[in-house]
């Protein structure tokens, strides 16, 4: 295991080899082990990839950078999160452009059934602030993942709101896992570690420089069920965040200002050019993304998964099969029944995840929605 993982962590540091790239390996050559053990003429051959990328692969042997992550990992509770390992965050799988490889600090289930970016300006008015303390609190008792980046304003807020609330909640950030930053945050971000965690695509000693943030960016929008804008300019994190979400097609939602506030600005915008729904709190939320506990206790009048079971196609059908009513199955467990690829599982329990299908439970398990 520990020689297939120097595999994974140097597969990130060949030049020319970037996320996209990497996924067309793996997904040829199944292991990054077998990619770094490929031949010239094999790399060569495979698609997308040529003879410039194949050089750079065969004549890589620089492992120190690989060995040196692990010895940090190990004297640090770092757990790698590679891309084909089941505890990669499904929801960011099915992102293009996710990174291969994630460094994780932390106990929260990066595959909680509800997940929810909440991002903004680093400069928050006092309505900012209330209204972003009050979306956590009234969340919280519904059992939603709240992430964020760590950032001054609106960030932070989402962050402290949720340790104070008691619900998981992770921080994803631009640098790596030696340090906290800014370093006014290094309190919060220990006592994330112990209810939520702290999660980065880069290796340790890596500085938090002006390009990392986008790329972090690209976790926060993808990782989650949907993004919630709370006040942001016209220009900025908050927006690229927003504008990513929506181009993985997740639900991205805005807390709407005053005409001619800065800090309302790009949330109206948002609204206006609809890439957001408006957001008046948590309620709008919950109902949205059909996580409304009342909506839930009520008994519908017919079964969810008799009316959906008509629009899944024969692997999701074969999947549902599996299931009886109340029974609680362990994705190891959907592998061997199904027959099917690992993956493809993973992928179609996800899929039915998201149709309310399915509902994920604490431990890998999953349930048939009732």
């Amino acid at each position: 295991m520990q020689e297939e993982l120097r595999h994974q962590i140097a597969l990130t540091q060949i030049p020319q080899i970037g996320d996209i790239v990497a996924k067309k390996l793996l997904a040829h050559f199944g292991t990054a082990g077998n990619v770094l053990h490929a031949s010239r003429r094999e790399l060569a051959h495979t698609p997308d990839i040529g003879s410039v990328r194949a050089d750079a692969i065969f004549q890589f042997r620089d492992y120190r950078r690989a060995d040196k992550e692990i010895e940090f990992m190990q004297q640090n509770d770092i757990r790698p999160v590679f891309y084909t390992s089941d505890d990669y965050p499904q929801r960011l799988r099915h992102c293009a452009d996710s990174p291969v490889m994630l460094y994780y600090k932390g106990n929260a289930n990066l595959n909680a059934g509800k997940i929810v970016s909440i991002v903004g300006t680093r400069a928050p008015g006092e309505y900012g602030k209330m209204i972003c303390a009050q979306l956590v609190e009234e969340l919280a008792a519904h059992h939603v993942t709240i992430v964020s980046g760590m950032a001054y304003g609106i960030d932070i807020i989402a962050h402290k709101r949720s340790i104070q609330h008691g619900i998981p909640t992770i921080g994803v950030l631009a640098h790596g896992l030696d340090r906290i930053y800014p370093p006014q945050h290094k309190s919060i971000g220990t006592m994330m570690t112990d209810n939520g965690g702290l999660l980065t695509e880069f290796l340790s000693y890596t500085q938090p420089d002006k390009q990392h943030f986008p790329m972090r960016n690209r976790i926060v929008a993808g990782i989650a069920d949907a993004t919630i804008v709370i006040e942001s300019g016209i220009q900025g994190g908050s927006m690229i965040t927003a504008d990513i979400a929506n181009s993985y097609n997740r639900d991205v939602f805005a807390i709407p200002g005053r005409i001619g506030d800065p800090h309302a600005a790009g949330c109206n915008e948002l609204i206006r050019s609809n890439r957001a729904m408006l957001l008046s709190g948590a309620g709008d939320l919950l109902q949205a993304m059909g996580w409304d506990t009342d909506m839930q206790k009520s008994p519908p009048r017919h079964n969810p998964q008799t009316e959906l079971f008509v629009t899944l196609d024969e692997a999701e059908q074969h999947i549902v099969t599996l299931f009886n009513n109340g029974e609680q199955k362990h994705i190891d467990q959907l592998r061997q029944e199904s027959h099917l690829p690992g993956s493809q599982v993973s992928a179609l329990v996800l899929k039915l995840e998201m149709l309310h299908v399915l509902r994920s439970l604490p431990g890998q398990k999953y349930q048939l929605v009732s």
